[in-house]
């Protein structure tokens, strides 16, 4: 009886902990958001972060074993109270590439060994990327109304909107701020 019972419990344990490594991590949020409304200092910051460690931790483990777990087989995670869970939303790329670009500039090119950033004009930036064997490009972004398209030597490579460039700008910069070692 006992060991059908242990069967049953690791069974149950693995089919719910098996799926709870995707998901919104609400807990850590919570906790994340309370070192940032503390102290509005990045050295408080990461400070607090230190000192929060443990709880960093324990919130963490809460979201990946249970919280995360209840968002995969509900659709809605219980602390963000958000639907549809994170292994449900269809994913929507920030940059969108040109379907057209050559199979050559799908590749990485060789060692970049220089970036040097000009501003040529308002509406421009330009990036001259120069390689360990001597070839060099033009990567060029150019605002286009409330769009940034940008070109590689000039080939239209992507187009992105201004509010998502702002929206990966501030999600790195709350990166840097949560994960200073990073």
């Amino acid at each position: 009886m006992k060991s059908k019972l242990l069967a049953v419990t690791i069974a149950a344990v693995l089919t719910t902990q098996l799926t709870a490594c995707m998901g919104q991590m609400g807990l850590s949020q919570m906790v994340t958001k309370g070192n940032l409304s503390a102290v509005d200092n990045r050295y408080g910051r990461a400070g607090l972060f230190i000192l929060l460690s443990p709880i960093y931790g324990i919130a963490a483990t809460g979201d990946l074993f249970i919280v995360n777990t209840i968002e995969f087989w509900t659709g809605k995670n219980p602390i963000t109270d958000k639907s549809p869970a994170v292994v449900d939303m269809p994913v929507d790329a920030i940059f969108k590439l040109n379907p057209h670009v050559s199979d050559e500039l799908k590749s990485a090119p060789v060692k970049l060994t220089q970036a040097q950033i000009t501003y040529p004009d308002e509406q421009t930036v330009a990036m001259t990327l120069a390689y360990e064997d001597g070839s060099t490009q033009l990567l060029a972004g150019r605002k286009s109304g409330d769009d940034v398209d940008f070109f590689l030597d000039d080939i239209f490579i992507a187009r992105v909107s201004n509010q998502e460039l702002v929206a990966y700008s501030e999600s790195r910069l709350l990166d840097a701020e949560v994960n200073p070692a990073a």
